[in-house]
């Protein structure tokens, strides 16, 4: 069987949800390997929209098992809220969720730190979504946080807590001037949560290469994108964790000779939610034009995100960081009634040709987008399933980013639906 690490190739919000949901179909478990209830995968089935935070998006496929792995930092009271409302909508997680045990929980001291201090940045705001997940990561990276493993154990969360605690109410009054945590109603509240998740805890990494030695396929879901990654990324205008494939592994315990495929997620054009630059950036009219048209509002927050034309420079890079071997392109049909799209296909800085994304913010701010002009199709393509029907102006555009980029094109989306799919490679689905 095959197995897949689906990765964002931009700066999140490219539209992974509809795919794993898709792909979710041939897979036997969907993991998810890094990120936090900062992001979101929405997806749309017969007209009912679901937005997941931390629940794998292949748990509406009643027969899937979804894994939530140890790269993940977990927001307890977020994810029994959404095992809850999968309830009510008549969808069961009991015996196809698994908790890592050394996934990291999110505190409620990590909610007021990222709010906190995202506020003394003043005007050099990152543009944190405030769900406590930097702050998180940081108490992991600093080995002083609490992991999954330790809040099912009461006397080990009760000991480290209170150590723990003592050190994040100093910092909150001294520094930030804030009211400090009570002991006792932290460590109630988080107990509770402790047992009502401790049937879904389990060993992940053994549990994903097990199936794997029965020959069981394994789907990789991760949040954000490429360029939002630590290391990657725009840095400091990232996420704290690595969306990009190596995170896949780190965040759930697999080695690299397990991996069969690596597809990359990209809009058919840029966009990105928050702080950090967005070279290819449309003007204000034509931005809020595409975001209408695209719904181009966090699914976490309801931020609207700013849009820009399809960056080709931004896509090599990630092509080369993930060793992709083919691309799915979604929201084409967000671009039905413009009369031209461009394609960057370059910068320029200071004279000379740059084909590569630079690491530099300051070298970034100075390069300019060179772009190719395409006649737009100016109909309607969201009915559309093949892609011998798409408008030649359209199959003009999905060549010239092939060909551009020297990668193959898995599947195009043309709407939110799953069945609103041109399918490419038929391996696939």
């Amino acid at each position: 069987m095959t197995n897949i690490i689906i990765v964002g190739t931009q700066f999140g919000d490219e539209g992974k949800g509809k795919f794993i949901d898709l792909l979710a179909k041939r897979a036997d478990y969907i993991a998810r390997y890094q990120g936090g209830a900062n992001a979101g995968h929405t997806i749309v089935i017969n007209g009912e929209q679901f937005i997941f935070h931390l629940i794998p998006s292949g748990i509406l496929h009643k027969k899937k098992k979804c894994v939530i792995g140890n790269g993940l930092v977990v927001d307890p009271q977020t994810l029994l809220e959404e095992i809850e409302n999968l309830k009510k909508r008549g969808i069961s997680v009991e015996g196809r969720l698994f908790i890592s045990e050394n996934a990291h929980i999110v505190m409620p001291y990590h909610k007021l730190l990222d709010r906190v201090s995202e506020l003394a940045r003043k005007g050099k705001k990152i543009g944190t979504t405030g769900r406590g997940i930097g702050p998180c990561y940081t108490d992991k990276i600093a080995r002083t946080g609490i992991r999954v493993a330790d809040l099912i154990d009461e006397k080990t969360f009760q000991k480290k807590l209170k150590k723990i605690l003592d050190e994040k109410n100093q910092l909150l009054r001294k520094i930030y001037h804030q009211k400090e945590f009570s002991y006792r109603k932290i460590l109630t509240e988080y107990s509770s949560y402790g047992r009502k998740i401790k049937r879904y805890v389990t060993n992940t990494s053994l549990l994903i290469n097990r199936a794997m030695d029965k020959g069981k396929s394994v789907l990789f879901e991760g949040a954000q994108g490429t360029f939002l990654d630590i290391d990657w990324g725009t840095y400091p205008y990232v996420t704290s964790s690595h969306p990009v494939v190596g995170g896949a592994l780190t965040g759930l315990g697999v080695g690299p000779t397990r991996i069969d495929r690596v597809i990359g997620v990209a809009k058919v054009y840029t966009t990105r939610v928050g702080e950090g630059p967005l070279p290819t950036e449309f003007p204000k009219r034509l931005g809020e034009r595409v975001r209408e048209k695209g719904k181009e509002y966090g699914a976490t927050t309801g931020r609207p995100r700013r849009c820009g034309w399809i960056d080709l420079v931004l896509l090599r890079s990630a092509i080369q960081i993930n060793g992709l071997d083919s691309l799915i392109l979604t929201k084409l049909d967000v671009f039905d009634k413009l009369e031209e799209i461009k394609i960057c296909t370059h910068y320029r800085y200071r004279g000379k040709r740059m084909d590569y994304f630079p690491n530099s913010l300051k070298v970034l701010s100075q390069c300019q987008p060179q772009y190719e002009v395409l006649k737009g199709w100016q109909e309607s393509i969201s009915g559309i399933e093949s892609y011998k029907k798409l408008p030649p102006t359209a199959k003009k555009y999905v060549k010239r980013i092939k060909k551009l980029l020297g990668i193959k094109i898995a599947l195009i989306s043309v709407g939110p639906q799953r069945d609103q799919t041109i399918i490419l490679d038929k391996t696939l689905c």
